[in-house]
């Protein structure tokens, strides 16, 4: 047996394909995938190592879209958070995902994704006991159009400036997603 580092995850890797939608892909403690599983059921108190995305929106001016989640959603419901998350489907890259959620959930195409943080991992647990448990590349992307978010998803969107957005998330943690947090704290201000 070696004590080998794994190799990290490529977000542009696609990952086995599964003819099944809203699957999540599960993950080995290495970031290699291993089976998946329903999106419905991922979600515990329990939560799987999972793979997912993270995306943050810019416009001309160089604001960022902070989107407050739907009070319906299972996990941090009514907090403000990033653009947008989700979790790649199977055989699906997270880039690639990064494009479909878009539409899906803002309800704007995007162009110039990049990844910005591709090792980004974290572990949190919302005040229901629901745990997040992902490894969550980031990317930042630029809009094309006007964001018309999915009422499912989004409960408001707001354009900021990111200095701004960081003193915000700095003086009221408590009203911001966790990952948005330690996200700020890892991406080099611009």
């Amino acid at each position: 047996m070696t004590s080998e580092k794994p190799a990290p995850l490529d977000p542009a890797a696609p990952v086995a394909a599964v003819p099944h939608d809203e699957l999540v892909v599960l993950l080995d403690e290495s970031g290699s995938p291993i089976g998946s599983t329903p999106k419905a059921t991922v979600h515990t108190a329990a939560t799987p190592l999972h793979l997912a995305f993270s995306c943050h929106v810019v416009d001309e001016a160089g604001r960022v879209l902070v989107t407050r989640r739907a009070l319906s959603k299972k996990t941090w419901p009514g907090v403000w958070t990033n653009s947008y998350c989700g979790h790649p489907a199977p055989g699906e890259t997270p880039a690639e995902a990064v494009l479909r959620r878009a539409s899906q959930e803002l309800g704007i195409e995007v162009r110039d994704v990049e990844v910005i943080l591709p090792d980004f991992r974290y572990i949190a647990t919302d005040a229901s006991g629901v745990v997040e448990n992902e490894i969550c590349p980031v990317f930042t992307a630029r809009a094309v159009g006007v964001p018309d978010p999915s009422p499912d998803e989004v409960a408001e969107w707001a354009w900021v400036d990111p200095a701004d957005l960081r003193r915000a998330v700095a003086a009221t943690p408590f009203a911001f997603s966790p990952w948005l947090g330690w996200q700020l704290e890892a991406w080099p201000a611009s």
